[in-house]
């Protein structure tokens, strides 16, 4: 007679890593990811006028770039747009973060994430072309051509980025904080500005450097919506693709990544702990 009561083995658990070949395919995707950029890097520093023969080793397309007028305008006009829609995109974030996670269950709130996480299924040319229009129509009745068409689009299409580590801190924080501080007679004003925003502070501060980077980066969008001489340092750079190609590319290309890598490092670092310490 058997012995039903021994316990059974466990089964190990399923972990695609310990599958045949993992290795050799994560190492060939990252290859075929990055081995780009590290060339780009490389023969930024190229001291040639050519993209593809190392000649030596040089910054002078660094300094090249940063005389040029042009690059100087399209780097300023960047900045500016990109400040404006993050500034606008986080306080927008901001305030859907708090109505869908702080205010309660209610119907319609699936559909709400929904909406406000469209720009991120939909195609970005489809956003772009349906911007176009609605920018257009504006245009055409008001006679306005200014940067406000670029900052609200980049503001529009950076709202689902900058929501979603502001959403993902409050779902994080200890909602009793907020009410110890209404039985301690806080206003509601009051519980907000002392408790609830610092605690919410690092999650915004992250998703508006989220939405930065993103407008920043743009090129669709901006190319659809820009009037002429609103060239940003994206869309300057895919000009210059369609010219001679010199390093000089490069070297602004390597300055975007730089940035965008630190940017992101801060990024990380603000989100690695999401909940909050009490």
């Amino acid at each position: 007679m058997t012995d039903t009561t021994a316990p059974r083995p466990r089964r190990k658990a399923f972990s695609v890593r310990t599958m045949p070949g993992f290795s050799s395919i994560a190492i060939v995707c990252f290859l075929a990811l990055y081995a780009p950029i590290v060339v780009i890097v490389v023969y930024s520093f190229n001291s040639g006028n050519s993209i593809a023969l190392w000649e030596g080793l040089s910054l002078k397309w660094y300094a090249t770039a940063w005389q040029n007028d042009a690059v100087q305008e399209a780097t300023i006009r960047s900045v500016i747009i990109a400040a404006f829609a993050s500034v606008i995109s986080t306080v927008v974030a901001t305030m859907a973060a708090l109505g869908t996670t702080h205010g309660g269950d209610f119907r319609g709130r699936t559909v709400i994430y929904l909406l406000i996480n469209q720009p991120l299924m939909v195609p970005e040319i489809v956003t772009a072309v349906a911007l176009l229009i609605f920018f257009s129509m504006i245009r055409i009745a008001t006679g306005y051509s200014g940067l406000a068409y670029l900052i609200a689009a980049h503001a529009a299409f950076c709202v689902p980025f900058a929501y979603l580590p502001i959403r993902a801190r409050l779902e994080g924080m200890d909602t009793m904080l907020e009410l110890a501080a209404a039985d301690l007679y806080a206003t509601p004003w009051r519980a907000f500005r002392r408790v609830t925003l610092p605690l919410m502070a690092p999650g915004i501060v992250a998703g508006a450097m989220l939405a930065f980077v993103i407008s920043l980066d743009d090129v669709i969008i901006t190319e659809f919506v820009k009037a002429a001489g609103q060239d940003t340092l994206p869309t300057y750079m895919l000009g210059q693709l369609r010219r001679a190609i010199t390093p000089e590319v490069n070297a602004i290309s390597t300055i975007l990544l730089a940035i965008t890598v630190i940017l992101l490092t801060l990024f990380f670092i603000l989100t690695r702990k999401r909940s909050p310490k009490a």
